[in-house]
């Protein structure tokens, strides 16, 4: 009985040890997952592959993306070991400029985390969408002709009854033609600067006198106009989350760096023609 209980406990042994690693309960970021002429390859190594991949291999799923993975670390240290391996001047410089960039995002990420809080982020709501000046958007309609007195005979058919649609879809050689001249809704800016103001003058239902733009001459019709509501927070959550990141990376760089002791090199000090000789990597 002695012996069969060793046995079992010999095999079982055995067929933990042939478990995949990825089946395992305790992997941390050191564990081990692949060995390449004893050099190890870990858990962590794959982590920041996975991290780094492009948006499209996101979204796959761990297991279709595990062999790939680790395919590529053991494919890239084979390599790597060759005597043809060698860190030359070019990979320094590389290693360095990437150790630099990887620090800078760890602390513009710290920096973006402290100031980026729901605190932070109902305040810019309230100051710019809420307690923000409203602002005005339009509903108009236009008939657009190539003169003035074109213009000027469609407003007295128009003043005469006639339906303004009808009249567009018939006169008009702007896109909107077709669909009676409706613009949809806009506000300011969205509209070269002479239809803007003309549309700004108008009351509702009111026509306007010829408008001349870069595009032609106008009619135009105002339908309708509002205010436009503040949009719920949710809605501009990721905009102000930009919006304030932008904002404090921008303002703790320029006072890291007025406050560094920088010297640098102007471009009337140099030939700056040596930028592109990559020859100098080779010294």
């Amino acid at each position: 009985m002695t012996n069969l209980i060793t046995k079992m406990s010999a095999g079982a042994f055995a067929l933990m040890l042939a478990l995949p690693v990825q089946a395992q309960d305790t992997l941390s970021a050191d564990s081990v997952v692949a060995t390449v002429n004893g050099t190890e390859i870990t858990l962590g190594h794959m982590l920041m592959v996975r991290a780094s991949l492009p948006d499209q291999y996101q979204q796959l799923p761990d297991e279709v993306l595990w062999d790939g993975i680790l395919d590529q670390i053991v494919q890239q240290t084979v390599l790597s070991q060759q005597d043809a391996a060698e860190e030359t001047r070019r990979i320094e410089l590389a290693l360095d400029n990437e150790r630099r960039a990887l620090l800078a995002a760890q602390v513009i990420e710290g920096i973006v985390d402290d100031a980026v809080t729901d605190e932070a982020i109902q305040d810019y709501y309230n100051a710019n969408y809420v307690e923000g000046e409203a602002t005005e958007e339009y509903n108009a309609s236009h008939i657009l002709v190539g003169s003035q007195d074109e213009a000027a005979e469609i407003i007295e058919v128009l003043e005469g009854g006639a339906d303004f649609a009808e009249v567009a879809a018939a006169e008009s050689t702007g896109p909107s033609g077709p669909n009676g001249g409706q613009l949809g809704w806009f506000s300011a800016g969205m509209m070269v600067p002479e239809f803007q103001t003309a549309v700004e003058d108008l009351e509702v239902g009111e026509l306007s006198e010829p408008v001349e733009t870069q595009f032609g001459w106008h009619v135009i019709k105002l339908n309708e106009k509002r205010t436009q509501q503040a949009p719920e927070l949710e809605a501009v959550r990721a905009e102000i989350e930009n919006a304030l990141s932008q904002e404090v990376v921008t303002q703790t760089i320029e006072d890291l760096t007025s406050s560094a002791d920088v010297t640098r090199t102007g471009p009337e000090e140099v030939d700056t023609s040596v930028l592109s000789n990559l020859d100098l990597l080779e010294d």
